[in-house]
């Protein structure tokens, strides 16, 4: 019961998640990263390029396709659960558009590549990494799924499991 007698809601965590004041900075800086890759691209990333010898213009080429790829899946997904936030969408209704949405996929970039590559290129590549691994956690705890997490303690006692079962 609250103070009024009635019957206490449960709250709602993930919906308390979208709606809090971290979402808002998240959602803003996912924006603003968008707009400062576009916006360096267009402009001066165009004359770092032509700077460039061939091989490391077509690995500009490459990581500066990745980067834009990488943050338009940000994008969605974050416009996706600002619906959610502004209730123009369920989460479970979310949950299935989201499925469109990849932000599992993870590009290493070659030491030796990178060294070749603009400064200012390498900082938004960097930004945009960090800021897709904010986003999959953020999107595991709204969706309930687990991490993939080494755990010797599990796979322990899973082989003790095993053995058990087997024996």
């Amino acid at each position: 019961m609250n103070d009024h007698g009635a019957p206490a809601q449960p709250v709602d965590f993930r919906e308390r998640m979208l709606a809090a004041q971290s979402f808002e900075h998240l959602f803003a800086r996912g924006m603003d990263l968008v707009e400062q890759t576009a916006a360096y691209l267009d402009g001066p990333g165009r004359e770092d390029s032509r700077h460039l010898s061939r091989n490391p213009m077509l690995i500009y080429a490459r990581e500066s396709m990745r980067l834009t790829t990488r943050l338009m899946q940000i994008a969605s997904w974050l416009l996706l659960q600002r619906t959610v936030n502004e209730r123009e969408m369920t989460l479970a209704e979310a949950e299935r558009q989201k499925g469109r949405i990849d932000l599992e996929r993870v590009h290493v970039l070659p030491e030796e590549e990178a060294r070749e590559l603009p400064e200012r290129l390498l900082a938004l590549i960097d930004s945009s990494n960090e800021l897709r691994e904010r986003i999959v956690r953020l999107d595991a705890a709204l969706y309930g799924r687990a991490l993939e997490v080494p755990n010797p303690v599990n796979d322990q006692i899973g082989r003790l499991r095993a053995a058990f079962e087997a024996g």
